[in-house]
């Protein structure tokens, strides 16, 4: 099947490679050429311009943006939706939020351009163990692209359709907030277990764990490799990004009224690894010492 792949990032990349390895024909484009071309060199079609690529497909056109969500992501659809005709596929499968495709989708509409929105999941493994696809949008676009989400994806369940257009991010919205939730709490655990009296091999303990135990993950077989390659976490700091996804996740539990403590506490601890010294706790410092004598650390 032929496919434009745009944006060819850790994940772009990577899943343009697994469609070559699966016998699709690849368009490639990213914005750093040089990229594109390291795909070329393993069977894809480098193209340098973005307004280039339709016309290096077959109609119905069918295109997947792998790109930063928000106005990078925009701003490629605005380059080539005049290029694209009714019947095409044009497939966002980065992390945009699920609002805004539900009004791009309807945007698209008037031109006739079929528009889906693709949860993905896998990281950096996913070249190697497939993507987690979760899909929205029209179904009729959604089953015309299932050779290459079948490729995409490990064998047995790895995608599906979700519904209508938005429905596919909102799911991997959901999906990421859950995740902060669970590594919050591995963080916490293993935190607790590194101030005990004791010198543990947290490596050795994440491996136990991951052998029948009710905690086991493969996040947890990734905290294992990470203790594996520096016991002590000595060498990164303790500063944690957020890309969005729990945000707009805490956001949905408000418009809902749906308790949803974890994942909020630990959207908010990532905010407070960002502090070496907040504001906020300099403040609780002082009240402590104000009304209780306690001491305070000078800075």
């Amino acid at each position: 099947m032929d496919v434009a792949m745009i944006g060819l990032g850790r994940m772009g990349g990577n899943m343009a490679r697994r469609l070559l390895r699966g016998g699709h024909r690849v368009v490639a484009w990213n914005r750093t050429f040089a990229k594109a071309q390291e795909l070329e060199s393993e069977g894809a079609v480098a193209i340098a311009e973005l307004t280039d690529v339709p016309a290096a497909l077959p109609t119905p056109r069918v295109l997947w943006l792998m790109l930063p969500q928000g106005e990078t992501t925009q701003q490629a659809i605005d380059v080539l939706r005049p290029l694209l005709a009714a019947g095409d596929i044009l497939t966002d499968g980065g992390n945009s939020f699920y609002k805004e495709d539900i009004a791009r989708a309807e945007a698209l509409a008037a031109d006739g351009i079929r528009y889906l929105d693709a949860g993905t999941s896998g990281g950096i493994w996913g070249l190697e163990n497939g993507y987690c696809i979760m899909v929205g949008g029209e179904r009729s676009a959604f089953d015309h692209v299932a050779p290459l989400l079948a490729t995409l994806a490990p064998p047995g369940h790895g995608f599906d359709y979700m519904g209508t257009a938005g429905s596919g991010h909102f799911v991997k919205m959901v999906h990421n907030g859950i995740e902060y939730g669970m590594m919050q709490a591995y963080a916490e655990g293993f935190e607790i277990l590194d101030a005990s009296r004791w010198d543990l091999d947290m490596a050795a303990i994440a491996d136990l764990w991951n052998h029948s135990s009710v905690v086991r993950s493969w996040l947890l077989e990734l905290v294992a490799d990470a203790f594996g390659k520096d016991p002590k976490l000595e060498k990164i700091r303790g500063w944690v990004d957020d890309t969005g996804e729990g945000r707009w996740t805490v956001q949905q539990a408000i418009e809902t009224a749906v308790p949803a403590p974890v994942i909020a506490l630990s959207l908010f601890t990532r905010f407070r690894s960002r502090q070496d010294d907040s504001y906020g706790g300099r403040v609780l410092a002082a009240l402590r010492n104000e009304f209780g004598g306690h001491a305070v650390k000078e800075r």
